[in-house]
């Protein structure tokens, strides 16, 4: 099934790795240039992908993850790590991203599929197994109205936590998991007709 090919990672996996880059980070604030890099590394995928689905426009999407982390380095001696690092960051991406739109608010762009390969290609390498299937998700993903979506990008590809998730977008855990629930069957189902279309015998 493709909406197994991006799964969130295991809990514990995320709590770990959300630790590790919040510890980076106040690292960092302390003016660390090593735990300053490690901080970048970290993130920065989780960033791009962000910006890229926000922003409809991957073209962008590593000057917008620039962008973010140029503002995160400006903010960092004001981080003080009462929520996680990743949070935080996420936080400033869609600020910037805003911030964008309304600079080229007398230009707007059309995303359209090649748009969105593109943006999985800078994301993840193009070697690893589900690339294509990857790909495909995002595709069904930008037929999902934009509430589920973002629900279930950030749960399912950037691996929030729901009750993180929740306080990001600002509603009930409760309405995050049934907006990824509900996210997950339209995808299930696009599937399914998809793999029927594709068995039946040309005429």
């Amino acid at each position: 099934m493709i909406t197994s090919v991006l799964p969130a990672p295991r809990r514990a996996e995320r709590a770990t790795a959300d630790a590790s880059a919040t510890a980076w980070a106040l690292a960092a604030r302390n003016g660390d240039p090593y735990a300053a890099e490690h901080f970048v590394r970290a993130l920065h995928g989780d960033v791009l992908r962000y910006v890229a689905y926000l922003s409809g426009d991957p073209q962008t999407a590593d000057d917008l993850a620039q962008d973010t982390f140029v503002r995160a380095f400006d903010s960092l001696p004001r981080f003080e790590g009462r929520s996680s690092a990743r949070t935080w960051l996420l936080s400033i991406a869609r600020r910037a991203v805003a911030d964008s739109f309304r600079r080229t608010a007398a230009r707007p762009r059309p995303a359209d599929t090649h748009d969105w390969q593109t943006a999985v290609e800078h994301a993840q390498p193009s070697g690893l197994p589900g690339f294509d299937d990857g790909i495909a998700l995002l595709e069904l993903l930008e037929t999902l109205p934009d509430e589920r979506r973002e629900a279930f990008m950030l749960t399912q590809v950037v691996g929030l936590p729901y009750d993180e998730a929740a306080g990001f977008i600002g509603c009930p855990v409760g309405t995050v998991r049934s907006r990824v629930s509900r996210a997950r069957a339209t995808l299930e189902r696009l599937v399914l007709d998809a793999e029927i279309e594709a068995s039946v015998p040309v005429a």
